[in-house]
């Protein structure tokens, strides 16, 4: 039975869903037009039914709860392995309360730059940025001045590691819900049909053309364009849906690490001037590429739930009164399978179980246990000088969980970091795990980001596409020009 039909319908409520809401409401119908007319070569503009005058009726589903209705238990009796899990599903997507980063630039958060080019994703990430400040990110920038910029590159190179000097918008984990919050009303006010616990089972298609979507719960709704932005934790199902439609995946790397916890004056001559550190560094025992992610000052350790399992996470707040005395980030390793095994997700997941299994969820360890060769115990860890953050965590041991290789790494990383910011190989610094990032496989797409399926677009981190909350947010506005310029 068929309910409904609109223009368009966006499948996921995070970054690249609502921002190609945003543009395609506020068109007018326009043709904006990216790339020429917009059209993969696999599936010209002429294939597809054009959108009507005006703006198009546009509807957003999203499988998790409305904002005001996401809360996690895990914080107080730890991951309770929810059905739907707050904080990766729900209208804002994952990054609702993540620590709320905007990098703005163009070396990190994604590959959107293979698809439009450098110059073109340099203009969408100001074009994305001054979104999400209208709609109440902070107007304060984190960057270096250019001397210090110098200096901390230099003293990087001297320890064999790349520093890549960014400007960074911090929204905090904090303030990110009522900023997604005045998204949602703008797009109430512009006509927007959003559908929150609403499940889409499957992308409907006939004749090489895209027809609308199927509801979990046997609800039909037609549409002429689908845009696919199920985000990191929708990652598998927009996977399960291209090998149904015969659309070409490429497997990403899948990050695999620790959180690290250091009190936040280790961390301040690098966090002052540039809040967040991104650190390259090539393992010299195994030539692995190493790096830090999402580092939080005065932030606290947090976790999220991917499909039955529990990795860490980190988030701060912009309020200053309710700042930690702890600085987290995380290390991770990148590991790229190809043959006879191309399952980087699997191998994931299958540490993360194991860390489950030993752990009944998140192990923290102290380094110096780790190095000694023991496991940290409640006694052990109340003489570290870091306090844990996440409480739930259960003292363990690492080395039962990770693999050798992985292990050495991130000693060796830790240790070459030590030279920029002494204190952070300390024997009481705290390494929670594990901490995976699943980079889901990439679909194929043209250059406006539409598959070989006439009027379907793969967009954000579920597609493999971007990593993070600006790139993710460009690549909803890429996919609906392309939609506008037909």
């Amino acid at each position: 039975m068929t309910d409904e039909r609109y223009d368009v319908v966006i499948v996921g409520a995070g970054p690249a869903g609502i921002f190609a809401a945003l543009e395609l409401a506020r068109s007018n119908g326009a043709a904006v037009g990216l790339h020429g007319a917009g059209a993969s070569a696999e599936a010209p503009a002429s294939a597809e039914p054009p959108v009507a005058s005006g703006p198009p009726r546009v509807l957003l589903l999203e499988k998790g709860h409305g904002i005001e209705h996401r809360h996690c238990p895990a914080k107080q009796r730890g991951c309770s392995d929810c059905k739907v899990c707050a904080i990766m599903t729900g209208w804002g997507g994952a990054g609702a309360f993540s620590d709320g980063k905007l990098t703005l630039s163009t070396e990190v958060g994604g590959w959107l730059g293979e698809y439009v080019g450098a110059e073109e994703l340099g203009r969408l990430v100001g074009y994305a940025d001054d979104i999400w400040v209208e709609f109440g990110a902070t107007s304060d920038v984190h960057g270096p001045d250019p001397d210090t910029a110098a200096r901390l590159v230099l003293e990087a190179t001297l320890a064999d590691m790349r520093l890549v000097p960014m400007r960074v918008r911090h929204i905090g984990t904090d303030r990110s819900p009522e900023v997604l919050e005045g998204m949602r009303r703008e797009l109430t006010r512009l006509g927007v049909r959003i559908r929150t616990d609403t499940e889409v089972a499957r992308i409907l298609v006939a004749d090489g053309r895209v027809t609308g979507v199927a509801l979990s719960d046997g609800e039909t709704i037609e549409a002429g364009i689908v845009i696919a932005a199920p985000g990191r934790e929708g990652a598998d199902w927009l996977a399960e849906q291209a090998r149904a439609l015969g659309l070409g995946l490429t497997n990403n790397a899948v990050d695999i690490g620790v959180r690290v916890e250091v009190p936040s004056a280790v961390m301040e001559p690098l966090t002052d001037p540039l809040y967040e550190a991104k650190l390259l560094y090539h393992s010299t025992q195994f030539g692995d590429g190493v790096r830090t992610f999402c580092m939080n000052p005065y932030g606290e350790v947090t976790t999220e739930s991917y499909g039955g399992i529990t990795t860490v996470n980190g988030h701060s707040n912009s309020d200053r009164g309710s700042r930690t005395e702890n600085t987290n980030f995380a290390v991770l390793v990148s590991v790229l399978f190809t043959e006879p095994f191309d399952d980087p997700i699997m191998y994931g997941e299958s540490i993360a179980r194991l860390a489950n299994l030993l752990g009944k969820g998140i192990i923290v360890q102290r380094l110096g246990d780790l190095k000694a060769g023991r496991r940290s115990t409640p006694a052990r860890m109340a003489q570290s000088l870091v306090q844990p953050s996440l409480p739930s965590a259960t003292p363990g041991d690492l080395a039962f969980v990770l693999p050798y290789r992985h292990l050495a790494d991130i000693l060796e990383f830790l240790e070459a970091m030590d030279k920029l910011a002494p204190g952070v190989n300390g024997p009481s610094t705290l390494l929670y795990g594990v901490e995976v990032k699943f980079y889901s496989s990439r679909v194929d797409v043209g250059p406006d980001l539409q598959t070989k399926v006439a009027g379907l677009y793969a967009v954000g981190d579920g597609a493999g596409i971007t990593r993070g909350l600006v790139q993710s947010s460009a690549s909803g506005v890429v996919a609906a020009r392309a939609v506008l310029g037909r």
